[in-house]
């Protein structure tokens, strides 16, 4: 039996129908490129002809030369008409592409309902556009439509359509749980069942998420004989998405012993997922498996206390083998371990029998108690211990800000921000507008500090969440505010609380560049220890 599972990835196509995913003609290209790197063997790219994006990308993307082969995907000729005539067919053969993916009825449910013919002529309709594209030297890639459905209710005929197109030429039979429904046991009973009734035939599987099963479904179909498996890059898709491949490849690679992608590819999955999250512009979760952010996060203390030790105590592979990374969280819920763990990440040097130690995990508690949150602000975390053990040099000092916002009826709403700091001996007074009072105080931070410190002007703030902690106080209620800042090279989060959101947006915004300077000496010191001009902090 052979070790090797065909990918094919349907993010351009199927992917695209999930709500809130919209791409243009290059984020297709984009992700493409990435899916080609990653080493998948069928890239679907759309319907040619459904709409000027695919048109583009069809005819963009043989310049990209790329390895793995682009599908058309279209459906099957109309009833009661001649292949040859079909101009949905006649699309798929001018894309130019090399394989082709067809989809067919194959319940018989379907066939009298949605397309409102006989059997007998829903056979045909397979059969010769199966027929034509081969002739026209395409691979075919045949998608049984609700094929578990349909074999449920009536495995004669299903079993029939699948038998009809590989009679016609189809190079892989794709069995598909269109509507999500179909659970692992099952799938495992039918696919045996297909395997023993088509010998030899290359079956592939293609499931959707509507239990939460559709990762589940193709390893069980995988499990049972099937060898090519078609998903989405995280899961896109429509109503409740499709089979994950970020999930599925590591799984069958690492866990089940195939062979889908290069071995070197398979720690560049993180990468692919959070590229095309972020050309997709969709949040990626962070507890997706494998590639998730807090895939491999560890907050409580005995779980900390325990990978550092042995990762595999609470680790089921290597976060290095899918290019993720080991996370430390650090909250109310934190033990020594946690503290420990993220003070030797920054290189601090933190006694664990120290009454230092000791301080610091209950100001931790005690600042999570009134409602901060350290585990997406890494940067105020760092901050906070570089402190507590003395290893914090400040660049400037906050004195005060005043903030004005005026609205007139003629005008939109003005925000202005003063601000007063002292850099070294110098007190600094600025003022700036923004587009808002966030903004404003942003421009009016950065215009008192620019001056002494340059590589300011290199970074941005690149998001900004406001969360209110306690409802039940309604406008006077506390928030938490986390902004995520970036440079060149980093990106890194911190956050504020306040009862007053302009506050905890000031404290957040201070913390984020205190963090930019971190490495930066203050300015008396400074003067005394270097005279060699400042850079671009890295960190």
């Amino acid at each position: 039996m052979s070790k090797s599972i065909s990918i094919f990835d349907t993010t351009l196509r199927d992917g695209t129908q999930g709500e809130g995913i919209s791409l243009s003609a290059d984020d297709k290209l984009k992700i493409a490129k990435k899916l080609d790197d990653l080493g998948v063997h069928y890239i679907e790219g759309g319907i040619p002809g459904s709409n000027n994006k695919d048109i583009e990308f069809f005819k963009r993307v043989k310049e990209l030369h790329l390895n793995a082969k682009i599908t058309a995907f279209g459906s099957t000729r109309r009833k009661n008409s001649l292949a040859e005539n079909d101009d949905n067919l006649k699309r798929m053969i001018d894309a130019g592409v090399p394989a082709a993916t067809l989809v067919g009825k194959s319940w018989d449910f379907h066939v009298h309902t949605a397309l409102q013919t006989t059997l007998e002529e829903n056979l045909a309709m397979i059969g010769d556009s199966i027929s034509y594209l081969k002739h026209q030297g395409l691979e075919v890639i045949f998608d049984a439509e609700h094929f578990f459905d349909g074999y449920k209710n009536n495995p004669e005929y299903a079993a029939a359509v699948l038998s009809k197109a590989r009679e016609a030429g189809a190079d892989w039979l794709v069995m598909c749980d269109t509507n999500g429904g179909t659970l692992p046991y099952e799938i495992h009973e039918i696919v045996t069942a297909l395997n023993q009734q088509l010998p030899g035939a290359n079956l592939g599987i293609h499931t959707h998420n509507d239990c939460e099963l559709a990762v589940a479904n193709a390893l069980s179909a995988i499990g049972a004989g099937a060898r090519q498996v078609q998903g989405t890059i995280n899961g896109y898709g429509e109503r409740c998405g499709n089979a994950n491949l970020c999930s599925i490849i590591p799984t069958l690679q690492i866990k089940m012993g195939y062979h889908c992608i290069p071995g070197d590819s398979l720690s560049q999955i993180t990468n692919t997922a959070r590229y095309i999250s972020e050309v997709a512009n969709v949040n990626l979760p962070v507890n997706q498996p494998y590639v998730g952010n807090a895939a491999f996060a560890h907050k409580g203390g005995i779980h900390v206390s325990a990978i550092m030790r042995d990762s595999r105590t609470y680790e089921h592979i290597a976060p290095e083998l899918v290019g993720n990374k080991q996370r430390v969280l650090v909250s109310e819920l934190a033990g020594q371990s946690n503290v420990l763990s993220k003070a030797q990440d920054m290189g601090l040097n933190l006694d664990p029998s120290s009454e230092q130690a000791r301080r610091v995990i209950e100001k931790i508690k005690t600042m999570e108690h009134q409602g901060y949150q350290f585990e997406g602000a890494d940067a105020s975390l760092e901050l906070l211990l570089r402190e507590a053990t003395g290893e914090m040099n400040e660049t400037f000092t906050f004195e005060s800000f005043k903030m004005l916002v005026e609205k007139t009826a003629e005008h939109p709403v003005v925000s202005e921000a003063f601000v007063k700091l002292k850099v070294g001996s110098e007190n600094l007074y600025t003022a700036a507008e923004g587009n808002g009072p966030v903004n404003a105080l942003d421009n009016a931070l950065r215009k008192a500090l620019q001056t002494y410190f340059p590589q300011l002007k290199e970074m941005h703030l690149s998001d900004y969440k406001v969360r209110v902690i306690d409802e039940q106080d309604q406008t006077a209620a506390k928030v938490r505010v986390l902004i995520e800042s970036k440079n060149f090279t980093d990106t890194w989060s911190t956050v504020g609380v306040s009862s007053n959101v302009i506050e905890a947006s000031w404290e957040a915004l201070v913390d984020s560049m205190r963090y930019a300077l971190l490495n930066e000496l203050s300015l008396e010191n400074e003067k005394t220890t270097s005279s060699e001009p400042r850079g671009l902090v890295n960190h």
